[in-house]
Parts: structure tokens; C-alpha cells; sequence
């Protein structure tokens, strides 16, 4: 496999965003596809480069996904929700869960105080359920009608990694 890395968006991504944020991508997530360059680089430049901890997945420097971190605040702030999403040609090769682990590593490093990472999968998307489980993630449960997406109101599978520092407290 090339080299995954894990870098801020730049504009220069647009091309590539526009390219692999489609309806099969953004079916599961909050986001809509895009569907023109000025779209993409108003979204780069308006949410993925002023967002505390989001990340272009990229082979190659090349712009193929994201993994976002959102970090709760006040005295909530020892937890904070990951998301992500890969272009529909690199499905199951492996690049989301090395993405996905790359940014627990990264993560925990970059926010010291953060104990629980958590993940809410929508009922049904076996497949990020798959890849938080090989990245490490542990299944608590389900949140029956929990969360509305494009409309509708889901079921959400309920995930978590907990920092290695927090068994020591």
C-alpha cells in the first residue's frame, strides 16, 4: 500500500475532495456531496481549515478522505467524538482503520487531557463498524432513535478508546 498520511486541508485539495465526496461517501455522515470546484474550496476554506482537529487522509499527498476530532468543552473536554470517511475506490483495502489508528495515536497526543474517544456509527454501516473495531475501538451498546441524519431519525452503535494514560488514574 502507499504511504498514508494524515495533514490539514489546503486548497489545493479541492480537485481531490470534489472527486471523492460523492452520495456513497456522505451517505452516512452530516456532510452533502460536493459538486463544484468553487463548492469544494469553500468547504476547505470555511470548515476543514478553521476546525480545531481535521485531518485530509492522503496516499501519496493526494486528498482521498478525513477524520475529523470534535472535542467537548468546559468540563466535558476529557472527551471528544471522531468521524471519518474514505472515497469509494479505496473501500475495503484497509484505509480507513490505518487512518483511524493513525489519528488515535496522534490524538491523544495533540490533546493531552482527552480520556474517551468515542465513535457513533449509524445501525447498518457494517463497514465503519469493522474498521473501528480493528483500530482498537471497544463496542458499548446502542442508542435506539438517537440521532436524526438526512432526515431521519437512527439507531447509533456507540464506540470507545480510552487513553492509555487513563488507567492510571
Amino acid at each position: 500500500m502507499e504511504t498514508l498520511t494524515l495533514r490539514p486541508f489546503a486548497l489545493s485539495d479541492a480537485d481531490d475532495l470534489l472527486s471523492w465526496c460523492d452520495d456513497r461517501v456522505t451517505r452516512n455522515l452530516r456532510w452533502s456531496p460536493l459538486s463544484s470546484k468553487q463548492e469544494a474550496l469553500t468547504f476547505i476554506q470555511d470548515v476543514c481549515i478553521p476546525h480545531p482537529w481535521r485531518r485530509s487522509i492522503c496516499l501519496s499527498d493526494r486528498s482521498i478522505g478525513f477524520v475529523s476530532i470534535f472535542q467537548e468543552s468546559g468540563e466535558n473536554q476529557f472527551k471528544a467524538y471522531i468521524g471519518y470517511g474514505v472515497g469509494a475506490e479505496h473501500w475495503n483495502k484497509g484505509v480507513a482503520t490505518q487512518a483511524v489508528k493513525t489519528a488515535v495515536a496522534q490524538v491523544f497526543r495533540d490533546i493531552p487531557n482527552l480520556v474517551r474517544l468515542q465513535a457513533h456509527v449509524f445501525v447498518g454501516n457494517t463497514a465503519s463498524e469493522r474498521v473501528l473495531e480493528k483500530a482498537g475501538f471497544t463496542k458499548e451498546g446502542v442508542f435506539r432513535k438517537y440521532e436524526v441524519i438526512k432526515g431521519e431519525i437512527k439507531d447509533l452503535v456507540v464506540y470507545s478508546f480510552l487513553s492509555p494514560a487513563a488507567h492510571h488514574h
